[in-house]
């Protein structure tokens, strides 16, 4: 071979080994960037949960009202905060209060106003009232074991109470009830301790549970708001007694015993959510407490990223 042959194909090799090299080295600045980001990450998420368990700090404190200015606080230098929303678990029916009255009437008439027919809104009901007694014995329109296990599951129902609003996706029909009706979990919970707290429910709800117009139950919060018409202000004016809110709804406690018991007012299970923000990362903590006010009791506690 020529020497200028020889020459030009050791330039052409250096040239390959130079590519290769930039290459390998864009790569591995990738992969250092990369690893920088995850540090970022996880420091950030780090630092979003530690504001976030400062939220739930300052919530949990009995002193602190929900309308308290402290519980939104953000820093515009560094770009962290948090902030704290309490709300009353008495504001949702208890599920599990529903099916130990047997007040499948209540569910069957919710079901129907959120778009079911009556022979599915009578499945569902069943289907609940099964999940959680203690029998094997199919209600009229409900499903126990050989229906689940027809279905490929095993072991279901529970034959107890829910432990959570995840566990009535479970049920037959339920997935009826989700098409309908996606924010359905926002009307229940496992946690209150029974009635419906007439100063914490909406119109929507109180309508339904007291058998009367939507437009009738909306004196009830409109009551409760007091007249500048925003909640937890000074003028609210919430209801001291059940029966003193029924009455305005014309509800008769001696005709409709079975209304009446659905009500309560002054709910003591409490939740409080604190979100924590920082650069580029935010999580919840939310926490269920009976008596914040007084001597408190954790019942659940959960975590979750926040896009």
């Amino acid at each position: 071979m020529k020497r200028g042959q020889r020459n030009g194909s050791a330039l052409v090799a250096v040239l390959w080994l130079i590519a290769l090299l930039s290459f390998a080295a864009v790569a591995a600045i990738r992969v250092v960037s990369f690893d920088l980001d995850v540090a970022s990450a996880n420091i950030h998420g780090f630092r979003a949960k530690q504001l976030a368990e400062m939220g739930i700090a300052v919530g949990a404190n009995p002193v602190v009202e929900r309308s308290d200015p402290i519980l939104v606080q953000y820093s515009e230098a560094d770009g962290e905060g948090f902030e704290v929303k309490i709300v009353s678990e008495g504001g949702k029916f208890n599920i599990n209060s529903i099916i130990l009255k047997d007040d499948t009437n209540l569910l069957k008439s919710m079901f129907i106003d959120w778009g079911l027919d009556i022979d599915q809104a009578a499945a569902v009901a069943d289907g609940l009232v099964d999940w959680v007694d203690t029998n094997d014995e199919e209600s009229l329109n409900g499903a126990e074991v050989d229906w689940y296990e027809a279905a490929g599951r095993i072991n279901q129902p529970f034959n107890r109470p829910f432990y959570s609003l995840d566990e009535m996706r479970l049920v037959r029909g339920m997935d009826l009830v989700e098409a309908m009706r996606p924010d359905w979990q926002s009307w229940f919970t496992v946690w209150s301790s029974g009635p419906l707290d007439l100063n914490e429910a909406t119109d929507e709800m109180i309508a339904v549970a007291a058998e009367v117009p939507i437009e009738q139950a909306a004196i009830i919060p409109e009551t409760v708001r007091g007249p500048d018409g925003i909640r937890d202000t000074d003028d609210d004016a919430p209801f001291r007694s059940a029966q003193e809110a029924l009455e305005l709804l014309g509800v008769d406690r001696t005709l409709r015993p079975d209304i009446v018991s659905r009500f309560s007012v002054n709910e003591t299970t409490t939740r409080i959510e604190s979100i924590g923000s920082s650069p580029g990362a935010r999580r919840k903590i939310t926490l269920v407490v009976r008596n914040r006010t007084g001597q408190p009791a954790i019942l659940e506690r959960t975590e979750e990223v926040i896009p």
